[in-house]
């Protein structure tokens, strides 16, 4: 059996313990410093070819791993909401999943790689803003138009970009709070907790009444 034929048997399997071990390696060392022999080596595989055949070449590897760490950071995905429900109950469940993700455990490997990306950023970053944060965006944006639709459109994009930094600020600023004020007062902060301070402070913060209407 060739190279290649084998590669084609081993698959997906092959190109997840890729995956897996590139993200260890750029986490350790970045994207310039980590190499695909590395790579490979964390992953066990011998076959240098490898990375070349599943991924085409290191950068596209390195874009792969970035995109799967954040993938790995967001695994709910917001519904698709029937007609005739209110914009602040979608806002109420836009923030709900929000602080889901925030809450759920990542890789600390994961987390080291995105923020490497966040420090410099590079093509990368370009593609996870294109596939997965525009349309989560875009999700926030038109939920604002609906309850704020005399705003304008630049005003909203800075509520829309509160709204997200409320929910980033748990994870983010964990190691913090806990330092502050303690442990055990963080996992007192569930999801359903945060999501209704959030939504609770952002209506006050707008004028809003608990209808989503603007407070008289």
């Amino acid at each position: 059996m060739t190279e290649t034929e084998q590669l084609k048997v081993d698959g997906e399997a092959t190109r997840q313990r890729i995956l897996e071990a590139a993200e260890e390696i750029f986490a350790e060392k970045g994207r310039e410093a980590a190499s695909v022999r590395d790579i490979l080596k964390r992953a066990g595989i011998r076959n240098i070819a490898a990375v070349n055949y599943h991924f085409g070449d290191k950068d596209s590897l390195y874009i792969a791993t970035v995109k799967n760490a954040h993938q790995s950071c967001c695994a709910q995905n917001f519904p698709d909401w029937p007609e005739g429900v209110s914009p602040r109950q979608k806002l109420r469940e836009y923030i709900d999943i929000m602080v889901a993700r925030m809450l759920e455990p990542p890789r600390p490997s994961a987390m080291q790689v995105m923020m490497r990306e966040m420090a410099q950023p590079t093509e990368a970053c370009a593609e996870v803003v294109r596939e997965y944060i525009r349309p989560m965006a875009r999700i926030l944006e038109n939920i604002l138009v609906e309850l704020l639709p005399n705003v304008p459109e630049p005003k909203r994009m800075l509520i829309g970009n509160s709204i997200v930094a409320q929910c980033l600020f748990y994870r983010q600023n964990r190691p913090v709070i806990e330092q502050l004020f303690g442990a055990d007062v963080f996992e007192k902060l569930t999801a359903d907790v945060l999501a209704e301070h959030i939504l609770s402070f952002t209506e006050k913060a707008l004028g809003l009444s608990m209808t989503g209407e603007a407070a008289k």
